[in-house]
């Protein structure tokens, strides 16, 4: 198949439901290829469900009734691709006693397809970080952070291609600031470098020589703000190359997916589904073999008590 446009239906952070008739049209299509993209953020070892008294989260959230979620999508769509866009450490004593390890166990169990850092996930020190590693049976995905002269040297990606089909999805990953977030002690020698640049470089060598159809950027960078910090809508307007941003880091709960366009005048999806795992974002994206069009509707999806 040649390079495909796509149509998304975007699951699991919107308000409504938007459809086209062609979307209603294609789905049972023989040149369709959909993959479905499920996504989480800022987890923050919340293994069980929130207590009674947690107000209005009171009994949200929880990894068994995120794993069965999964599972159930997982029987009945041919290709699922798992993400998660960092901070899923600290929160809950199972980090405190653990240091991390439950958290990988549980991802590596529900078949997380990879990952990337957040904030947090250095407050048990990159030393912490590494020893937890081996729990992960996923990669994670950091393109602007240089590990050369830490433990984590080798231990994570600039990118991650995953082949579906005859379709290939590259992965990217874009780590927030740590300098006034995390002790600089934890994080030592760690080089942050600007996500637009980076990410714009990688987005390029996965487009020309792994020749991507989609490309995906799992983001800690924060949904937005009012200063001039880089954010997942700066990174949209500034990027060339990304389909689509995964946020973190805001526990934004967005009411619907938020498409800009990127330099180029093309657009670039954005979602963020909350925190604590209450919510599981969900993304499907339909290829057209051979034609070139683009759209996206939204509906909303949680993961109720």
């Amino acid at each position: 198949m040649d390079r495909r446009s796509f149509l998304v239906k975007s699951v699991g952070a919107a308000a409504g439901y938007m459809a086209w008739p062609e979307i209603l049209a294609i789905r049972s299509a023989p040149d369709i290829t959909r993959v479905t993209i499920l996504h989480t953020n800022d987890v923050h070892s919340r293994i069980d469900p929130f207590p009674a008294d947690a107000g209005r989260n009171a009994g949200k959230g929880g990894v068994a009734r995120r794993a069965s979620l999964i599972q159930s999508i997982r029987e009945v769509e041919d290709h699922v691709l798992l993400f998660d866009s960092g901070d899923i450490f600290q929160g809950t004593p199972y980090f405190n006693f653990f240091g991390g390890e439950v958290e990988f166990k549980l991802m590596s169990a529900m078949r997380y397809d990879a990952a990337t850092l957040g904030n947090h996930d250095f407050d048990g020190s990159i030393e912490g970080l590494v020893q937890q590693l081996p729990h992960a049976d996923f990669p994670f995905v950091c393109s602007n952070y240089d590990f050369s002269d830490t433990a984590l040297h080798d231990r994570t990606l600039p990118f991650k291609v995953f082949e579906v089909e005859q379709l290939k999805v590259g992965v990217l990953g874009a780590g927030i600031e740590l300098e006034g977030l995390v002790s600089s002690k934890l994080y030592a020698g760690t080089r942050y470098e600007d996500p637009v640049s980076c990410l714009n470089r990688w987005a390029a060598i996965l487009r020309t020589d792994y020749d991507c159809d989609l490309v995906i950027c799992l983001s800690h960078l924060g949904y937005q703000y009012r200063n001039q910090k880089i954010d997942d809508r700066k990174l949209a307007m500034s990027s060339s190359g990304i389909d689509i941003i995964l946020g973190g880091h805001t526990h934004t709960f967005m009411k619907a997916p938020e498409q800009l366009a990127n330099q180029d005048g093309k657009p670039v999806l954005i979602n963020q589904a909350g925190w604590a795992g209450i919510l599981l974002g969900r993304i499907d994206v339909y290829f057209e073999h051979n034609r070139r069009r683009h759209c996206f509707s939204c509906e909303n999806q949680w993961i109720e008590p």
